[in-house]
């Protein structure tokens, strides 16, 4: 080998063959796009550990991971590598090729940042983009006023005792989520999935912040069924529910109707979804039967074709609407049940 030069997505080498004249040979990788890179620099800047290692000159191998977490793959596959040489051998790749790849290789063994380079970036420009990256705030991660820094105790004695008790400061106008399980991975070996543990981070949070500001008890009282019901509502709409549901074993048609349930009309929602029908006093269900002419009974349910009323414990009445055999509550729950219809 006389000669190897590496630039992005291209490898030259000058190698003397049994011929006088040495043979040029070209290794072709596909380098990533600009937004490629965006993402695989999107997902290394929020590991504080691999910024580090990168800023202090090495390559950490998590960050191989890190560029599959963006959907590539830092390692050329089967297929993604071209050769290119001008002997007159047919084969494919010649061995004049087949020693570069594997001089390549030790190449990249010395110098890692090569592997990133084939790739489309050299090291001054990727360390240029982290350093840009850590500097700029994440828009995913509000920036926050510091909290008032509160009263001294011994401040707060003396108040006390001339009839002046300090008035707790409030907590922040909304609930946000904890930047560092945005930033820190869980180790490896834990098992835990990162984006499982910023999902339950961010409702312990919300929940805190619920406690803390008086608009509700955080859900400390809720039953397994009612907190599982309420991480629903909160990923209707998104692939994350049917994984939620599998995880708790429950039916992701069933989670779904619960999530409804509970954004409708919260506990009582869910309770009138999953009882079974209750036995009430007849004369209960008079005004569902006036709004709904020619329906029938079942204990605390009035029922017309896709049409459903149910009286829930609370006597309230509650409207649900027949979907594939399934029922589904459609509205928060009313004392007339002519409010619904």
């Amino acid at each position: 080998m006389l000669e190897l030069t590496v630039s992005p997505g291209e490898v030259e080498a000058v190698v003397q063959g049994s011929r006088v004249t040495p043979y040029q040979v070209t290794v072709r990788i596909r380098a990533f796009s600009t937004s490629e890179w965006d993402a695989v620099l999107d997902v290394v800047s929020a590991q504080i550990g691999r910024v580090a290692a990168l800023l202090d000159g090495e390559l950490p191998p998590e960050v191989v991971d890190d560029v599959h977490a963006a959907g590539l793959d830092l390692l050329p596959g089967a297929g993604e590598i071209l050769t290119n040489c001008s002997c007159p051998d047919f084969a494919v790749p010649c061995k004049h090729s087949a020693a570069v790849c594997y001089l390549i290789a030790d190449s990249l063994d010395d110098d890692p940042f090569a592997l990133l380079l084939l790739r489309g970036r050299r090291k001054d420009e990727l360390l240029s983009a982290l350093r840009a990256r850590r500097s700029t705030p994440d828009p995913a991660i509000p920036i926050r006023t510091p909290p008032p820094a509160g009263i001294p105790a011994k401040a707060a004695f003396d108040k006390a005792h001339a009839g002046e008790i300090p008035v707790p400061p409030r907590p922040l106008g909304s609930p946000g989520s904890p930047a560092a399980v945005r930033v820190l991975d869980p180790p490896r070996s834990s098992g835990v999935d990162v984006r499982d543990l910023v999902s339950l981070a961010t409702d312990a949070a919300r929940r805190a912040w619920e406690f803390a500001s008086g608009d509700g008890d955080g859900g400390l009282a809720l039953t397994f069924q009612q907190d599982l019901a309420r991480r629903a509502a909160i990923l209707l709409g998104t692939p994350e529910l049917a994984d939620l549901a599998h995880r708790a074993g429950v039916p992701a048609r069933q989670l779904t109707s619960w999530a409804v349930a509970w954004r409708e009309a919260g506990p009582g929602g869910l309770a009138v979804t999953i009882d079974e029908p209750t036995d009430v006093d007849p004369q209960s269900l008079a005004e569902a039967l006036e709004a709904l002419p020619g329906a029938t009974t079942q204990a605390n349910r009035v029922t017309r074709g896709k049409t459903q009323l149910r009286l829930g414990q609370d006597n309230l009445w509650y409207h649900f609407t027949q979907h594939f055999n399934d029922w589904t509550l459609t509205s928060p729950p009313s004392p007339d049940p002519q409010d619904l219809l």
